[in-house]
């Protein structure tokens, strides 16, 4: 059955850019394209700025660097600074690449507050209307209101490509059987001593199998992270009250397009950290007393729709160590596809992708501008984990400070179409595009003036 509703909308921000999505994408193409004198507007779902990291939990950026070069120059780099800066002090020696999330949080509020950009949470990207190859207005549903929002460029940073799915954009997902890398619901333990921990988290999992400990036999477990010193007692020693974050234990079959399979996903996660708490507690040193405090409001997703654009990023570009002519940065992050079925052969083949696709210190491949353009439409950019790509290279690019690179990529080039007067991003002057970039800290070493 379906019913016919009609209601009148208030446009209740016309600006020169839209941004969905408020995570280290969102963050960095808002930000970019405010500094640039335009104006700007982002709609986040959650509470707080930065998706994966505060929402999901995830404990870890990955890497920013090549090894010798850092590649998230930028608004990247600015996070970075910022981190080791004013994480509290019993974070600070596994900052930055540890997330302090609270202290991540205002970092963000700060930031986009201090470059103009209006932005709200608890708010929801519903729709977009398109005409005639041209996003026109989108459509959002807050707490209290429903409203549009006018642009002359949108910017789809939301990870799963919800704008431009609405938008009617072509879009790629999954295997050739339509599945997508396992999630993971993150979550908070304490009273772990780290001065006894000595053993890999994998090291008794055949036993734990064997005792019926799990319900899904998931050899991929990445394990709790010690993100905080512990307190130590008069005489120096350690006292078991460690505090870390797990992104452990694998949710299958959960599509993240789906509030029905999310909700499920969510469920059984929350049910499966308890059978790690026993793992942790039963059969590892210095977790004998270890808790789980709390979990993620959000499922971990490493993988949703993927955007046609006008270059689709492929594991070819990787190998070579593409360099591209509109090269907007580049990325050095390995191909990490976790598998999509609880079995031995998808276990398997995700360790040998994960140790043959990886980069030597100074190795990176080239991202172009051309992965950005969503294919068909007008004012549509994209940045972040739903960029043009092919799995392989989602499986890299999906992780923050690849977010970081494509995301300021993206709002700078917002900026530099409507300087021109233009509302058509795949014209962009991208040697323009470029040269603000390099102005603002990004690493292209192809690019000369």
């Amino acid at each position: 059955m379906e019913i016919t509703y009609t209601k009148s909308l208030p446009v209740k921000y016309d600006v020169d850019v839209f941004v969905a999505g408020g995570g280290p994408a969102g963050i960095a193409a808002a930000v970019s394209c405010a500094r640039q004198g335009r104006s700007v507007f982002l709609a986040e779902s959650f509470s707080a700025l930065g998706g994966a990291a505060v929402t999901m939990l995830v404990p870890v950026f990955m890497d920013f660097t090549d090894g010798e070069h850092f590649l998230a120059g930028g608004i990247g780099l600015e996070v970075y600074d910022a981190i080791k800066r004013e994480a509290l002090p019993k974070f600070r020696r596994f900052c930055p690449k540890a997330i302090p999330a609270e202290t991540l949080k205002i970092i963000y509020d700060d930031m986009v507050t201090e470059a103009g950009v209006q932005f709200m949470f608890h708010t929801n990207l519903i729709d977009a209307v398109t005409e005639n190859g041209k996003i026109r207005y989108v459509v959002c549903a807050a707490k209290g209101s429903a409203f549009a929002v006018k642009a002359k460029i949108y910017i789809d940073c939301t990870g799963d490509g919800d704008l431009a799915y609405y938008a009617g954009a072509d879009w790629e997902y999954g295997d050739e059987n339509g599945r997508t890398m396992a999630t993971t619901l993150c979550g908070q333990w304490t009273a772990i001593d780290w001065s006894r921990v000595v053993v890999s988290d994998k090291s008794k999992l055949d036993a734990a199998f064997a005792d019926h400990v799990f319900t899904n036999e998931d050899r991929h477990l990445v394990g709790i992270k010690r993100i905080m010193e512990e307190s130590k007692d008069v005489n120096g020693i350690s006292l078991p009250n460690g505090f870390g974050v797990s992104n452990a234990g694998h949710i299958y079959d959960v599509d993240a397009r789906d509030a029905a399979s999310l909700t499920q996903g969510i469920i059984k996660g929350r049910k499966q950290l308890l059978e790690y708490r026993r793992y942790y507690k039963e059969y590892l040193d210095g977790f004998e007393e270890v808790e789980l405090v709390g979990t993620a409001p959000y499922l971990g997703i490493r993988e949703s729709r993927r955007i046609t654009c006008d270059y689709r990023l492929v594991l070819d570009d990787f190998q070579r160590q593409t360099v591209f002519d509109d090269e907007i940065g580049r990325f050095a992050y390995n191909i990490d596809i976790h598998s999509p079925t609880n079995d031995k052969a998808g276990y398997e083949n995700f360790m040998k992708e994960h140790t043959a696709f990886r980069y030597k210190v100074g190795e990176s491949y080239g991202i172009p501008y051309r992965s950005l353009a969503v294919k068909g439409i007008a004012n549509l950019l994209t940045a972040g984990r739903c960029i043009g790509s092919d799995r392989y290279m989602q499986s890299s690019i999906r992780v923050m400070p690849g977010c970081y690179i494509t995301g300021q990529a993206a709002g700078i080039a917002a900026a530099v179409v409507c300087d021109a007067h233009s509302e058509n991003i795949h014209e962009v002057d991208v040697h323009e595009v470029q040269k603000r970039l390099v102005d603002i800290g990004g690493y292209l070493p192809n690019y000369r003036n």
